[in-house]
């Protein structure tokens, strides 16, 4: 119960008694045709929030929990009632964007071209040719989330057995941190086909949500290695890009929900008939091109350097930066 002061049509002014009612927030145990038994079931594939539900199909509810079509499409109705999901005014975006955390890189004029570093909220995706860096920028990031929040947690899936806990503690001391720290902040897992990759990312909110870990980065290297190997020919390449697809989109949510960064790296190949030009394109077509935010082509420059240019950007202009890499990290050429 509270009170206010109100002026009275008489002049006087006296004290009113208003009462205020809490809103209770909602669970998944609020919708209908969900008990302990259902509840339980949506938990453990992931649906453990009204927003989890009101974002998802009804196929997804039913291969969950063996529900009817009938029934999901109500309880997807009445979540998405529960929460405001409308539109909401650009200031109130610019507001939301104020929570944004930008990672350096260690190079700035890699950290330029990005507009200040890798932004969380964002999935960034770096690709080209092995040796060109992209391995290696994973591992910076991983240790400099933490220059920004020493609590902050990086989760590294680990397709192609690249990640060295050594070259961490490298970095660490490049940066000035406790390597046995920095090391107990990375939660690294290996993916062996492309089936655990995408479970992986998954369990990647339970660390968030079950552990209570301030996971501020997820990186994945590589994004496409497990779906180049095991959908070959043309026949199967309707089902790989469905299956990276979901990969992605998963990803995404995680880092709109959790304002974390996503960093993926992904492979190349070699178009046979460009004859001018640089003939490198990256794997994944369309698919992976629209769901990154920002994409970064990695090269091998002059004398042992990288060249990072900036092929796509929702506010930041096409540019090229300059950098290599040495035991410290990531640094600028002087």
């Amino acid at each position: 119960m509270e009170q206010e002061l109100v002026r009275m049509p008489d002049g006087e002014t006296r004290r009113k008694r208003t009462i205020k009612m809490e809103k209770e927030e909602k669970t998944i145990y609020d919708l209908p045709g969900v008990g302990a038994a259902t509840a339980e079931k949506l938990i453990q594939v992931g649906f453990s929030d009204l927003m989890s539900i009101a974002v998802a199909s009804p196929a997804e509810l039913v291969d969950a929990t063996g529900m009817s079509d009938a029934v999901a499409k109500k309880m997807i109705a009445v979540a998405r009632s529960s929460l405001e999901m409308g539109f909401e005014s650009g200031e109130e975006l610019l507001r939301r964007r104020e929570r944004v955390i930008r990672i350096k890189t260690g190079s700035n004029a890699f950290d330029s071209l990005l507009g200040g570093g890798f932004e969380t909220g964002a999935i960034v995706e770096c690709f080209g040719e092995f040796g060109s860096g992209k391995t290696q920028m994973g591992h910076v990031l991983a240790v400099n989330c933490q220059s920004v929040d020493k609590d902050a947690v990086a989760v590294y899936i680990d397709t192609e057995n690249t990640f060295r806990p050594e070259r961490i503690i490298q970095l660490a001391k490049g940066a000035g941190l406790n390597e046995d720290e920095v090391l107990k902040n990375i939660k690294v897992a290996r993916a062996y086909n492309s089936d655990h990759q995408m479970l992986l990312a998954e369990k990647a909110e339970d660390l968030i949500k079950k552990q209570g870990l301030n996971v501020k980065l997820i990186v994945v290297d590589s994004l496409t290695a497990h779906f180049r190997a095991e959908f070959i020919g043309r026949g199967t390449l309707a089902d790989r890009q469905q299956k990276i697809n979901k990969h992605m989109h998963t990803l995404m949510k995680l880092a709109d929900k959790h304002n974390l960064c996503v960093y993926v790296t992904n492979q190349v190949m070699a178009k046979p008939d460009m004859f001018f030009g640089d003939p490198t394109q990256a794997i994944g077509g369309h698919i992976v091109a629209h769901a990154s935010t920002f994409r970064v082509y990695l090269r091998k420059g002059k004398k042992g350097t990288r060249v990072a240019k900036l092929v796509d950007s929702p506010n930041m202009p096409e540019g090229e930066a300059n950098f290599y890499v040495d035991e410290r990290g990531i640094k600028d050429i002087e």
